[in-house]
């Protein structure tokens, strides 16, 4: 009677352990308007990853260009079924995505004459029109 008694105190420890992992909830995702590099985030529906700068050939503050440049992303559309979809969102236009269209309303940190930007450094806001 005292080996059940032995192993039966482990076992509650053991199972009331595991509940409380269980009952820890995740921490909410983001929203689109302030997402990093790798990050998922709703934007207005779909969830999205960006996930590398293509290109930034924004002209830097305080300098005169010909072209303002562009900014190019590559993001994961992270649909409901497990799929990840590749697509390419450029800032300033509309991306069909999904029932609607994706904008990339902005990029930050402002592009500097004093060098490249970080990866880690980047922000994006993101905009999602359309859905029923």
């Amino acid at each position: 009677m005292q080996n059940v008694h032995r192993l039966a105190v482990p076992a509650l420890i053991a199972i009331l352990a595991l509940s409380a992992c269980a009952a820890t909830p995740a921490p909410p995702l983001p929203d689109g308007g302030n997402v990093a590099l790798g990050q998922k985030a709703y934007v207005d529906g779909p969830l999205v990853q960006p996930v590398e700068v293509v290109e930034d050939s924004r002209c830097p503050v305080g300098t005169q260009c010909v072209w303002a440049g562009r900014v190019r992303v590559k993001m994961l559309w992270l649909r409901g079924n497990g799929d990840r979809q590749p697509f390419e969102v450029t800032l300033g236009e509309s991306t069909p995505l999904a029932d609607g269209a994706i904008r990339l309303e902005s990029v930050r940190p402002e592009k500097r004459g004093n060098g490249p930007i970080r990866p880690g450094d980047y922000r994006f806001s993101l905009r999602f029109m359309g859905g029923l």
